[in-house]
C-alpha cells in the first residue's frame, strides 16, 4: 500500500478525531470526505470501506477510556471513593452507576443490530447524510430553545435511570448517519433539564460500549473480505483518530456548556447546504 493511500486513511482518521465527540456527525463528514475526494471504495471495496468508517472510531473509543479513565473504574467497582473523572471532585454519594449507562446503551443496541445490514447497505451516502445533518440541526436548536428554564441535573451523577433510557432512546436517531450520536443524545439530555455539560459527559461515557458494539458486529459481518494488505490502512486511521480525538474532546468539553448547541446546528445547516449546491 503506497504512501498516498496510507495519507488517505491518515486524513479521515484526523475528521473522525475532531468530529466524533462534537455534535456535527463525525460518520456523516467522513462519508462526504471520503466519497466526493478519497474514494476508498476502489481500493477497499465497498463494505471494507464502510467497517473502515465504524471501526476506525475505536481510535476515538481509546481517547474517551484514557480522558475518563477514573470514572470507567470506578463504574467497574475496581475503586471506590476518589476523584471524579468529570468534575475534579470527591465523588457524591448519589453517582452514575454501570447500570444507568447500560440502560441507555439498550434501545440503540437493539435497534441497531435490527437494522445494520439496512443501514449499511442504504444509509452511508451524502444524500442520506445531508438529510441526517439537516434535520439533526433542526432537532438541536429545538433543544435549545424548549429546554427548561431551570437546570435540574447539574453533573453527570444526578441522571436517573428512566433520563437514562430516554436518552437512549432518542440516541437511536443517531444510527442514521448524520444525525450524529451527540447531537441526539446531548439534544435529547437538554430537553430532559441536563446541563449541556451533564448530556456531554453522558454521551460520552455511553459511546464506548456501544462503537465498540458496533465496530466489532462491523468486523464479524465483513470479516470475509478483510485482506492483510488493508491492515496498514486501518492502522494508519485508528491511530490518527486517537490523536485528533484526544486533543478535540477536551476543548469540546469545555466549548460545550459556553456556546450550546446552535452554534453546531449552523454549521451543520450551511454546510448541507454547501455540499449540497458542490455535489449536486
Amino acid at each position: 500500500m503506497d504512501f498516498l493511500t496510507i495519507l488517505k486513511a491518515i486524513i479521515l482518521g484526523i475528521v473522525e478525531g475532531l468530529t466524533e465527540f462534537a455534535p456535527v456527525s463525525s460518520t456523516g463528514h467522513m462519508v462526504i470526505v471520503d466519497d466526493m475526494w478519497l474514494q476508498s471504495e476502489q481500493y477497499l471495496t465497498k463494505y471494507v470501506a464502510n467497517t473502515f468508517k465504524i471501526v476506525i472510531q475505536l481510535g476515538s473509543i481509546l481517547a474517551v477510556i484514557i480522558i475518563f479513565r477514573n470514572r470507567f473504574i470506578e463504574l467497574l467497582g475496581l475503586r471506590r471513593g476518589g476523584k471524579g473523572a468529570v468534575q475534579g471532585a470527591a465523588v457524591p454519594a448519589k453517582k452514575l452507576k454501570l447500570t444507568h449507562v447500560l440502560v441507555g446503551l439498550i434501545p440503540a443496541g437493539v435497534f441497531g443490530f435490527l437494522f445494520d445490514d439496512y443501514i449499511d447497505e442504504y444509509l452511508f451516502s451524502i444524500k442520506t447524510v445531508l438529510v441526517g445533518l439537516v434535520i439533526g440541526a433542526i432537532f438541536m436548536i429545538i433543544a435549545d430553545r424548549f429546554r427548561p428554564k431551570t437546570v435540574s441535573i447539574e453533573t453527570v451523577d444526578q441522571i436517573t435511570y428512566k433520563q437514562a433510557l430516554t436518552v437512549g432512546l432518542i440516541q437511536c436517531l443517531s444510527l442514521w448517519p448524520g444525525f450524529s450520536r451527540s447531537g441526539s443524545t446531548i439534544s435529547g439530555g437538554v430537553l430532559l433539564g441536563m446541563s449541556h455539560r451533564a448530556a456531554a459527559d453522558f454521551t460520552f461515557i455511553m459511546a464506548v460500549p456501544i462503537m465498540a458494539g458496533a465496530s466489532l458486529l462491523s468486523l464479524a459481518k465483513n470479516w470475509e473480505y478483510f485482506n492483510v494488505e488493508s491492515l496498514p490502512f486501518f492502522i494508519a486511521g485508528f491511530l490518527s483518530a486517537f490523536v485528533f480525538a484526544l486533543l478535540s474532546i477536551r476543548f469540546f468539553l469545555k466549548l460545550i456548556n459556553k456556546i450550546k448547541l446552535v452554534p453546531f446546528a449552523i454549521y451543520r445547516i450551511v454546510l448541507a447546504a454547501v455540499i449540497y449546491i458542490v455535489y449536486f
